[in-house]
């Protein structure tokens, strides 16, 4: 399986809370931290969540 990098770029502050919930999900903290993850049909799903919040690359 595919593996992609997360990282937030932007903050979720005033962000509605299930967004703030999916990047905790997804293992995002802070800004700028980033995640290596597995590119399965959930993650996927919490990535289109909070694109705008999120850069994601391909390993």
């Amino acid at each position: 399986m595919k593996k992609i990098k997360i990282t937030q770029v932007k903050s979720a502050i005033d962000r509605p809370e299930r967004q703030k919930l999916t990047l905790k999900a997804l293992g995002l903290k802070k800004m700028n931290a980033s995640k290596e993850v597995e590119a399965t049909a959930q993650i996927l799903g919490m990535v289109r969540t909070v694109e705008h919040l999120v850069k994601v690359e391909e390993i």
